[in-house]
């Protein structure tokens, strides 16, 4: 069961879901398309609109503060600066805001991935036809042996101006081997852009030990939060080098200071920020921050390596009696590349959508991208679950035979 902490408010355990006392799902395993959301993430939320309806802007200074608080939050998650973070909308922004911010040439090399979600891939793609750029395709499968460093080696030797991958693969499950390509990225001279969704929350991450240039992460999937509040990351040293091509009111230093210290302050020349606040263009999500900040603190007392342990056991569990039903699995052989998705193929002659559309109607909240199963457990999972999870999947599996 859960505990009040020192503070009174109720802390996180592991395996244990009693701060989602409303999730009707016997089996919750969809962490990777959306999160439920925990009691102190409906408490932050509802204090949020408590003090707006009875404070109206005078709340505006405790939430402000509060957003600082969630910067600093997510600098310590990643091992960044807190000045080195700004609040998005979620990860497209991010990556929209870099490929269109970045000091581009004629002819510039972007490496690019299938397999990859469509969120670093779209944003890209609209910045080569804007810029007139190169886009350079490797296969992120192919990472799961030596492969794929091997041919990145290949393309970076010819010649790249940035790499942009996703931490972890949303199908797969794959989790990208990032202080490798980091490590090649800095030894030819090429920044690396990391789509950090699938991995932040649920695997350990440090931008410095992956010589991340920049990242971009939503706070609806692991990290337990609201759709339309997430971060982004700029290193320090290539944010003075980015041309502001979507800059707002707030992108300017001191921008409200003409809203707070009288007549005479109201000017448009004032320099825009040379950090990654610069892309903190307009007014903010306060409900989706505070959401985030309540999810993360309990995120990062718990510890995001324990919780990759406590989900690996999960699927220890459960990928074999999976496999044992015919079903094929995708999760890497090799420990450094899992995560927190489970992905399979399911048994010949099955169905995946319809699999999928029985399960979540028996209480198993999973996905199918692209036609893989797809489970996704998070830190309130417990391995108790994956009985019912199978006696789930026997009887679907039964129907569709039958």
């Amino acid at each position: 069961m859960a505990r009040p902490d020192e503070a009174g408010t109720r802390a996180a355990i592991l395996g244990d879901r009693s701060l989602f006392p409303n999730l009707q799902a016997v089996a919750y395993c969809n962490h990777a398309g959306i999160s439920p959301a925990s009691l102190p993430v409906e408490q932050a939320v509802q204090q949020v609109l408590a003090d707006y309806g009875r404070e109206g802007m005078g709340a505006y200074p405790t939430w402000h503060a509060r957003r600082e608080r969630l910067r600093e939050s997510c600098a310590a998650l990643i091992g960044a600066g807190a000045d080195d973070i700004a609040l998005t909308p979620g990860t497209t922004r991010g990556v929209s805001d870099i490929a269109l911010s970045l000091p581009w040439r004629a002819g510039d090399r972007v490496v690019l991935f299938t397999g990859e979600f469509p969120t670093n891939v779209t944003p890209w793609q609209c910045a080569a036809r804007t810029f007139d750029l190169e886009l350079v395709w490797l296969c992120a499968q192919d990472f799961e042996t030596d492969r794929g460093l091997s041919e990145l080696t290949s393309v970076l030797r010819r010649g790249a101006r940035l790499v942009a991958v996703s931490a972890v693969q949303f199908q797969t499950g794959l989790c990208m081997p990032l202080e490798q390509i980091g490590q090649l990225c800095r030894e030819h001279g090429t920044e690396l852009f990391v789509d950090a969704i699938q991995a932040l929350g649920i695997v350990p991450f440090d931008v410095e030990r992956a010589h991340v240039d920049y990242l971009s992460s939503g706070g609806h999937k692991w990290l337990m939060g609201f759709e339309g509040a997430g971060f982004m990351y700029v290193r320090r040293e290539c944010a003075s080098a980015l041309i502001p091509r979507v800059a707002g009111w707030r992108s300017h230093e001191d921008s409200e200071v003409f809203l707070r210290l009288g007549k005479g302050h109201l000017r448009y020349d004032r320099p825009l920020l040379a950090s990654a606040r610069v892309f903190e263009s307009s007014a903010q999500n306060v409900l989706g921050c505070a959401a985030l900040e309540a999810s993360l603190e309990l995120l990062l007392g718990l510890g995001v390596e324990h919780v990759f342990e406590h989900v690996q056991r999960y699927h220890d569990r459960l990928e074999p009696e999976l496999v044992a039903r015919g079903f094929e699995s995708l999760r890497s052989r090799d420990r450094g590349g899992r995560s927190g998705i489970l992905s399979l193929n399911v048994p010949d002659g099955i169905d995946p959508v319809v699999l999928q559309r029985e399960l979540m109607g028996a209480g198993v909240s999973c996905s199918v991208p692209d036609g893989l199963l797809r489970f996704a457990p998070h830190w309130p999972n417990h391995t108790s679950e994956v009985p019912r999870i199978l006696e789930r999947v026997d009887t679907a599996l039964s129907h569709q035979r039958r």
